[in-house]
């Protein structure tokens, strides 16, 4: 039950679409567990690691012919003095802030803590409905737990299991109980723009994600891997409807050790496979490696528009900050990538991120482009008179006709008499021509050779 389109919290609220329900309690109540159990999917990483979930998860759930977005969130702890908890509580208690009904998870196992104390203090000050539950009561023989978390002060705590499901629906009927009216319909938009943000660790991601929404959406922290979760969050700008996946940082796979980790790598993977374009981030204070080069492939192998997005130019000494220098060295060292566009910009102080949209909308309408039939065979024969198919044996494959089969990405199909006899470096020379001659940069193209069929009778 999962609408990858819908928007987040803060922009529901502001559009009067959906209402908000935000998923609050301390580390380690199973928060994610339940996050997932709602929205019908794997859409949060689940560990035994108390403080896993540091950004907001953001997904719309649905129960008794209502919609609304659901908030998966950190744990909400003022015990913990570091800046890194201390950011991932504030991110917990500004997603209750902006919800309208808040679901506060308490561990059932582990009874009554001095967190779940400080938990319900901090919702009470917000005076907004708040249904309580505790979790991890896997069978009714443990339902009886659910009482001493009266002691708090609630008026009614719910026991349940999100991990099997126990409860879950009496849980429900509470949050829906509570929601606010259901606005009227809203029309929305028939295709979004679906943004993936990824790269190495520590690059700037998180800080991108934050400035192009113009609020601290996703955690920043000098701490590499501190995003774990690949997070979508809907967003407009002008007329245009567009989803930012931030993304756990990309690590060659021999780096990749920690169960929790390649979790993360999977679902940066994954957000690829869900995006139309990948914005490649890369530091601007380091030379590009071969690891950004590998993640471009992973993007191209996967069919997505692509965008190199050099952050931190603010960073770099001004009498080092030229432009053609850097394109003309990224150019000498990785040639697949001399195609696709480059945008200089800095996340931080927020320069040059308002050229970034122009150059996503171009690669999108180069990502759907559709060819006419006529002027793509104009194309195939201009470019095999000016440069034929080399001989094999003494046998040149002629070429007839092509056509394109579909978009996002461009795809062709070319019919010759011989696919076996035209070398990869001549399919190369004719998706290179292609790409020029229809404005294809930063698109990947899927080029088909097929042999003629024979003509019947």
């Amino acid at each position: 039950m999962v609408d990858p389109a819908t928007p987040s919290a803060r922009t529901a609220a502001a559009a009067g679409r959906l209402a908000v329900v935000a998923i609050v309690g301390a580390p380690n109540a199973g928060k994610s567990t339940l996050f997932n159990r709602l929205v019908g999917g794997r859409r949060a990483i689940v560990d035994r690691q108390p403080g896993v979930t540091r950004d907001r998860n953001v997904a719309t759930a649905a129960w008794a012919g209502r919609d609304f977005v659901l908030i998966d969130t950190g744990g909400l702890d003022e015990q913990e003095t570091s800046s890194l908890a201390s950011a991932v509580h504030a991110q917990s208690l500004l997603a209750a802030e902006e919800a309208d009904v808040v679901i506060a998870l308490l561990d059932g196992r582990a009874g009554v803590t001095p967190a779940d104390r400080d938990v319900v203090e901090c919702l009470r000050r917000l005076r907004k409905p708040v249904v309580y539950a505790a979790n991890k009561l896997d069978t009714p023989a443990l339902e009886d737990a659910a009482a001493e978390f009266f002691t708090l002060g609630v008026p009614a705590v719910l026991p349940i299991s999100a991990a099997h499901g126990r409860g879950v629906a009496e849980l429900l009927d509470q949050v829906v109980a509570h929601l606010p009216a259901s606005p009227e319909a809203v029309e929305r938009p028939a295709r979004v723009i679906r943004l993936a943000i990824v790269g190495r660790p520590n690059v700037g991601k998180s800080s991108l994600v934050n400035r192009l929404l113009g609020f601290e959406r996703t955690i920043v922290d000098s701490t590499p891997g501190t995003t774990r979760d690949a997070i979508d969050t809907p967003f407009r700008r002008g007329e245009r409807d567009y989803v930012l996946v931030d993304t756990a940082g990309i690590r060659r796979r021999p780096r990749v050790r920690e169960q929790l980790e390649r979790a993360s790598v999977a679902r940066a993977l994954g957000a690829l496979d869900r995006a139309d374009v990948a914005l490649l981030v890369v530091d601007a204070t380091e030379e590009m490696a071969d690891q950004d080069a590998r993640i471009a492939g992973y993007a191209w192998e996967r069919g997505r528009a692509l965008v190199l997005v050099i952050n931190k130019w603010d960073a770099v000494p001004r009498a080092q900050r030229n432009r053609v220098r850097v394109l003309s060295a990224l150019q000498d060292h990785y040639p697949t990538l001399a195609e696709v566009p480059v945008v200089f910009l800095s996340a931080r102080t927020g320069a040059g991120v308002d050229g970034l949209f122009p150059v996503v909308d171009a690669v999108v309408a180069a990502h759907r482009r559709e060819i006419q039939t006529a002027r793509l065979n104009e194309v195939l024969e201009e470019a095999t008179g000016a440069q034929a198919p080399p001989s094999v044996q003494g046998k040149r494959p002629k070429f007839f006709y092509a056509t394109q089969t579909s978009t996002a990405p461009p795809t062709f199909v070319i019919f010759t008499s011989r696919p076996e006899l035209v070398p990869a470096s001549y399919e190369r020379f004719l998706e290179n021509t292609f790409r020029q001659a229809f404005d294809l940069g930063g698109v990947p193209l899927r080029l088909h050779l097929r042999q003629r069929p024979k003509r019947q009778g």
